[in-house]
């Protein structure tokens, strides 16, 4: 079998159409086995300790491990059948364990300190001088220092933290997918535009149903909360929406407690106050502390633009609906304040939709990477893939060289998560294939009965958002593949994906693609004023929404004690609810469905802060794009050199004052957002 197993000689075309549930346990034992015989010829080296046989060796060390596992749960996530799942669950404590054994090896760390101390390690490139360094430290932070106790107990905590999570993660996407509605009396229809009637008709036949099927998937749920007038439709949706994860048979409460638990317990265990210090040791936040202040300093200066916005919100109910209109439930919240969009500044975002057909958004996107940053993405036609409605495309670089190539899967399915991500499955090598493999996938609103698959604006945004992902992990030029790519700290990561959302709100580049499906007309002027009027519309109700995720991170990972504070879902709804414009209902458990944080061992855990902090330097950062030109391929080119290319082989804020020339401010985010 070992010969035949898809997951063992993995090529740059990688065979999804041939990995089975059958291949993946022999696949992984033997990469584990094979990854453990490289780790112990670093160790039983007997020549004088070099780069070449240390740092390098321990690079690639578990390169065919780590490709083989991103394979197998990239498939569990967009294809996931009970085999599969089976399969990658049984995986999760030999590889969580051998992980965890990595850093805790003292032979290993033997060796590293040997060449830390040779003149060749005095004299290494900045680049390589990076990568000893942040190993070294790395290999202090996740335990080699420990007493034999300690990392028994250490791999112990890895272990089921892995099985945690990913039973996490499996509960949200069982839960989502176990809830339906089913209308079939028009009347509640009312409100919808035709694109969610028509998706939702078509979601029942799919089923073999007569009537309207909403679901929990982002567009139908979006949908119903923003546009239905039936005020029971939306409670309905938005308490199913808000309890996922929290009920039998996909209860993830005692999941959450425990992981809280596991991860107080591994920080403590390597001498950090908390987890939050744990993770934000090595981020350019550098400390749980800072981290607390910067959130805290947002809200501060978002608190009275967000009163004011909730205040104007229940007035407008009140003038339509008179003074004894009910109070605002957090299900009404989407649909009076689209209604009030509509009434200021007479925009509604279906007005956009036909002028973002799928296909034609995807070249204008390609379009926009090729003047700004002087590449060409061409189709890449033969590729295996796991779906039929999977693309493929290559990158080749202004001289005709491929850089990578990647996948995109957009459309919801049964089988697969929600949300949008990124993914980076194979990294080049700069002294061989150069080429990067990447995939990003979204669960967008889908075609029906053959017609144009069309977006909301919002779905353009996200769209854009996972390509700065892939572009970020595809331009790297880094020679050491820990560095490489999308591999830097995590309050940096998300700053190419945010600066790709700016070029959705400019007419230079909104004309590129967003042309009528009919009529090929670009959007009118009058309904471009309309949309960037609207941008900052609500827009401390979007910055508190985040700064409420942030801030339960943060105390839910720093101060939360499960013996004084109880329930970890309650107290979570406590945080949100100081951050939300309505009362949140009794039974609301978003924490229990809250991945970003607990689908995996780390994630976004401790560091949820980082999407604003990004934002706050993308903000900064485009002030470069509007001085020069939106689409300037000379300031395209100096954020390519100096961020995307160069992956984590400098400090974070070294590489943004490269590009920009000043260290960030806060002040860009709030200007743009107009709360100034």
């Amino acid at each position: 079998m070992t010969e035949t197993n898809p997951l063992l000689r993995i090529p740059f075309e990688v065979p999804f159409n041939r990995i089975g549930a059958r291949d993946v346990e022999p696949a992984i034992a033997e990469l584990i086995a094979d990854a453990e015989r490289r780790l112990d010829a670093i160790v039983r080296e007997r020549g004088p300790r070099t780069f070449s046989n240390t740092m390098a060796a321990f690079d690639s060390l578990t390169e065919r491990l780590d490709i083989a596992l991103t394979i197998v749960g990239h498939l569990e996530s967009v294809a996931t059948t009970p085999e599969l799942r089976e399969a990658y669950g049984a995986v999760q404590a030999s590889t969580s364990a051998f992980y965890s054994g990595i850093p805790t090896s003292s032979g290993l760390w033997m060796a590293l300190q040997s060449f830390a101390a040779t003149d060749e390690a005095k004299a290494l490139s900045p680049t390589h001088a990076r990568f000893l360094n942040k190993t070294i430290a790395a290999f202090r932070r996740h335990g080699a220092e420990l007493d034999s106790a300690g990392k028994k107990r250490l791999s112990e905590i890895d272990v089921e933290l892995a099985q945690a999570t990913l039973q996490f993660s499996q509960n949200v996407l069982d839960s989502t997918n176990s809830y339906e509605w089913i209308l079939t009396d028009a009347k509640q229809l009312r409100g919808l535009p035709d694109s969610a009637v028509e998706a939702a008709r078509a979601s029942a036949e799919a089923k073999g149903l007569v009537g309207y099927r909403f679901t929990l998937q982002a567009p139908s749920l979006i949908a119903v909360l923003t546009y239905a007038d039936d005020a029971r439709l939306r409670e309905a949706m938005a308490r199913a929406n808000g309890a996922r994860g929290a009920a039998e048979p996909f209860d993830n409460r005692p999941i959450v407690k425990r992981i809280l638990q596991l991860r107080a317990e591994k920080a403590q265990l390597l001498r950090f106050p908390d987890f939050v210090s744990l993770v934000t040791d090595e981020r350019m936040v550098k400390t749980a502390e800072r981290a607390k202040e910067f959130i805290a300093d947002l809200r501060a200066k978002t608190t009275p633009f967000f009163e004011r916005e909730n205040k104007a919100l229940i007035d407008f109910r009140r003038k339509i609906e008179g003074d004894d209109a009910p109070p605002l439930q957090s299900w009404d919240v989407a649909y009076y304040a689209e209604r009030l969009r509509l009434a200021e500044y007479d925009f509604d975002e279906e007005e956009l939709r036909p002028y973002f057909e799928l296909n034609r958004v995807m070249a204008g996107m390609f379009e926009v990477a090729s003047r700004i940053y002087g590449i060409q993405i061409t189709p890449w036609p033969g590729a295996p893939v796991w779906h039929e409605s999977v693309q493929s495309w290559a990158i080749r670089d202004s001289d005709g060289s491929v850089l990578g190539a990647f996948y995109v899967d957009l459309f919801p399915r049964e089988s697969k998560r929600d949300g949008a991500w990124m993914e980076g499955i194979i990294t080049g090598h700069p002294g061989g294939d150069k080429r990067h493999l990447g995939v990003f996938c979204g669960n967008f609103t889908p075609s029906v009965d053959g017609a144009p698959a069309l977006l909301t604006h919002r779905e353009v945004a996200t769209l854009f958002h996972e390509f700065g992902h892939l572009l970020h992990h595809c331009l790297t030029r880094v020679d050491v593949r820990s560095l490489a790519g999308t591999r830097v700290v995590e309050d940096f990561v998300e700053l190419p994906s945010q600066m790709m959302e700016n070029w959705c709100w400019e007419r230079e580049a909104l004309d590129l693609f967003a042309r009528h499906h009919d009529s090929g007309a670009p959007i009118p002027e009058a309904l471009f004023a309309k949309l960037t009027r609207a941008r900052s519309f609500r827009a401390a109700n979007a910055m508190m929404r985040q700064l409420g995720f942030a801030s339960l991170d943060l105390a839910l990972h720093s101060d939360f004690d499960s013996s004084s504070d109880g329930d970890p879902i309650a107290y979570a709804r406590e945080i949100l609810a100081l951050h939300a414009p309505t009362p949140l209902p009794a039974d609301h458990a978003m924490a229990a469905s809250f991945s970003h944080l607990f689908s995996s061992p780390v994630g976004y855990a401790g560091g949820y802060y980082s999407y604003k902090w990004a934002e706050v330097l993308e903000a900064d950062a485009f002030n470069e794009f509007s001085r020069a030109g939106v689409l300037s391929h000379d300031v395209g080119m100096r954020f390519r050199r100096s961020v995307l290319e160069r992956g984590d082989s400098e400090d974070a804020d070294v590489l943004f004052r490269d590009f920009a020339g000043r260290s960030p401010s806060v002040d860009a985010l709030f200007r743009r957002a107009g709360l100034c």
